[in-house]
């Protein structure tokens, strides 16, 4: 079965082919998928800033069809899907914010902190929203959109900008191709995020 949100009378029609592919499914997929930085701080790095040199990333918001840990299928404008057998071993944004943490503390010289830590020393702030965290049926590529705004220390200027990153499935739309697909993508994002809070 395909699970659609929104899906006008026609769509259904054209449905039909891709069950082989998206299904809402019942039991446990075979493996968890999880996101691996390319970059991430050297073993045993100390780095030393005052409060309002720190840097805290923020998990992001998202709308509701990534609100899950099933991966989102955009079929058309109005149709969505999940792939089949694949899961997230936790929330993809959470997934999202650690691989940016990551990748923004081994490529520049801030000292980056988690949610968990900003109450002490939140200097600057990164915050956004994942707008886009699946696959685009119509060009068969992983797809990663961010909306990122850094809030300054004391909030009294924020700035945004958006970062997008497509990567070709190159085959059937399964749980490990679009895994891995899925990775590159995030990773080019967090890349991206980290050159521009390094300018």
């Amino acid at each position: 079965m395909i699970r659609r949100i929104r899906t006008p009378l026609l769509a259904l029609l054209g449905a039909a082919t891709l069950s082989a592919c998206f299904s809402l499914g019942g039991k446990p997929p075979p493996f968890l998928l999880t996101l691996d930085p390319d970059a991430a701080p050297a073993t045993g790095t100390a780095r030393t800033a005052a409060d309002a040199a720190t840097l805290t990333i923020l998990i992001p918001t998202a709308p509701q069809k990534l609100r899950t840990t099933r991966i989102p299928v955009q079929q058309d404008d109005a149709s969505i899907a999940y792939v089949q057998d694949a899961q997230w071993v936790e929330a993809p944004q959470r997934l999202f914010q650690r691989l940016v943490s990551e990748t923004v503390a081994a490529r520049t010289s801030r000292v980056v902190l988690d949610e968990g830590q900003y109450l002490t020393a939140p200097g600057e702030q990164l915050a956004g929203q994942l707008m886009e965290f699946g696959v685009d049926a119509r060009s068969n590529e992983a797809l990663v959109v961010y909306q990122a705004m850094l809030v300054s220390a004391g909030g009294k200027t924020v700035t945004q900008r958006r970062f997008e990153a497509r990567e070709p499935i190159g085959g059937k739309v399964e749980a490990k191709p679009v895994g891995e697909a899925l990775t590159r993508a995030a990773n080019r994002v967090a890349l991206d995020v980290a050159a521009w809070l390094g300018e």
